[in-house]
């Protein structure tokens, strides 16, 4: 089955702590939801850069897109 990554941007001196805070509200919205099949960590483009990204079945993009409001989306390949 096709996977999508939702991403959320996070820029300036606080993004790390940030970022870390918004991947822990994934998870708990994933558990909350009982979702399967998905991946959500965090990841250091730079210094004052960091994303935190949900790979999630195709099926649920536009309903977990509606509802999380990420930044963007791509299609999402191991």
């Amino acid at each position: 089955m096709e996977r999508i990554k939702l991403l959320w941007d996070f820029r300036g001196p606080n993004a790390a702590p940030i970022a870390k805070h918004h991947a822990v509200h994934l998870k708990e919205f994933v558990q909350a939801e009982n979702l399967k099949n998905t991946l959500c960590e965090t990841q250091k483009m730079n210094e004052l850069y960091w994303i935190t990204y949900l790979v999630v079945d195709k099926v649920h993009m536009n309903d977990l897109r509606e509802r999380l409001k990420p930044n963007r989306g791509q299609l999402y390949t191991e």
